[in-house]
């Protein structure tokens, strides 16, 4: 049944569970990144649910991991009950692995022990006009796939064991999440938080294949937070997309709107494996990279704000990609 006070609570808190009252065809998970200060130690682990079309006999929860060093992943699932999360926060518990604002705790395959947060997270901003990082698209029931930004940066101590050698260290994080019935049948998706000089900034982007009533159009996405504030350039505030063009080695990009123009060439290096939702099941697979490099450049009217080389930085690029770069914007 409809509420107007769930619709609003997952409108306002894009970081908490959405899937209540769902009870097929749906998927949740949140992307919980973190990497050494050294850049040696780099990993990705992503808590979630998927409830297929078949009943109870098709839901799963799951904790999927991603080495970024060594290209490894790993999923593995648990019973639909042994899945919590909270609705208005970002709390999650997947069996004995527990996520929050607060970090984290581990016991998943060969990956053990604790992540804590050690600074404030740093969110896309949240208003009822704009909630979050799809702007008033996040507001459209009928959307095939829904984006969170939950923090584009914040410190980390980590105190693992990795098959059972144990390893210490500080670094930076970063926590975004998808929902929704599927992901979409194309799409590029990059981020890095460690820019030369620059330890605050950090860079997401993405643009994908999005249906759209009787068709579809490429929707698109980019922040670049630094210098202590957000620069957006995305489909709904009427920025605009000058070049994207990729070969076997680089993915180009160019956008402007408000914000000034931002120019990236990011290296598409190899990756690992990761499950991603099909409406049957989680047996879709995405390569991801942490590995990539990006080249970029922020400029407004003629002066550059900000430039450098991002490294450690992570890269997917899945599905119907020359239907994803031939098709229009909205």
């Amino acid at each position: 049944m409809f509420s107007v006070k769930s619709y609003l609570t997952g409108v306002m808190h894009p970081e908490g569970f959405h899937g209540q009252t769902k009870t097929k065809n749906y998927f949740e998970g949140w992307y919980f990144k973190f990497v050494s200060d050294d850049l040696k130690q780099k990993w990705a682990v992503i808590p979630g649910v998927f409830l297929g079309l078949q009943g109870s006999d098709t839901h799963e929860a799951f904790v999927q991991v991603l080495n970024g060093t060594t290209g490894e992943s790993y999923y593995v699932t648990y019973p639909i009950e042994e899945f919590e999360a909270a609705a208005d926060r970002f709390e999650v518990r997947v069996g004995p692995n527990r996520f929050s604002a607060q970090g984290g705790v581990l016991d998943v395959g060969p990956l053990k022990g604790e992540i804590k947060i050690e600074s404030d997270l740093v969110p896309w901003p949240v208003k009822l006009s704009s909630p979050g990082i799809m702007g008033w698209y996040g507001m459209v029931p009928m959307m095939e796939c829904f984006h969170g930004l939950v923090s584009f940066n914040h410190k980390v101590s980590a105190k693992l064991e990795v098959d059972g050698k144990p390893s210490a260290f500080s670094g930076k994080g970063y926590i975004e999440k998808d929902w929704g019935k599927n992901f979409p049948s194309g799409y590029i998706w990059l981020h890095s938080n460690h820019l030369e000089n620059d330890p605050e900034a950090s860079l997401v982007a993405s643009a994908a294949i999005i249906p759209w009533l009787n068709s579809s159009f490429r929707g698109f996405i980019m922040g670049f937070h630094h210098s202590g504030k957000l620069h957006a350039w995305t489909t709904y505030n009427k920025s605009k997309e000058l070049d994207l063009k990729m070969d076997d080695t680089h993915v180009h990009w160019s956008v402007t709107g408000e914000a000034g123009t931002l120019t990236i060439s990011a290296l598409r290096a190899r990756g690992g494996l990761l499950h991603a939702p099909l409406r049957t099941a989680m047996h879709q697979r995405v390569e991801e990279t942490m590995d990539s490099v990006f080249e970029v450049k922020h400029e407004k009217d003629g002066v550059i704000l900000k430039q450098g080389t991002m490294k450690a930085a992570a890269m997917e690029v899945f599905g119907d990609i020359e239907r994803l770069l031939s098709i229009n914007g909205k």
